[in-house]
């Protein structure tokens, strides 16, 4: 394996982490359940498919590559609605939304 894609595939994985440590800095941070489940939906779309490509960058093969974008494909797809479901149940639950928030479309 050639130093330049390891150098790649390490640059790549240490991006993926310090996206999911961002991430998790946002869960302590941000003001309501809602700002929280946006932050972690994103970071897992953008932080996996760093972290897949990384990995594959250091054992390149057609098996790993397709398994690699089956997983970002399948990851995508379902943090959206996993998102979606979780900002759902929060606000029939009653989670409370920041004070920053000026509009609640859904009360009406």
């Amino acid at each position: 394996m050639s130093f330049a894609l390891n150098l790649a595939g390490t640059v790549l994985i240490v991006l993926g982490a310090v996206v999911f440590a961002l991430a998790g800095v946002g869960l302590l941070r941000l003001p309501d359940l809602y700002s929280r489940i946006s932050a972690i939906t994103t970071a897992s779309g953008l932080g996996l498919a760093l972290i897949l490509l990384g990995v594959l960058l250091h054992e390149p093969s057609t098996l790993n590559a397709a398994k690699a974008l089956l997983a970002i494909v399948v990851n995508l797809a379902t943090a959206a609605v996993g998102g979606h479901a979780l900002g759902r149940a929060g606000y029939l639950t009653g989670a409370r939304l920041s004070d920053r928030t000026r509009y609640d479309h859904l009360s009406q």
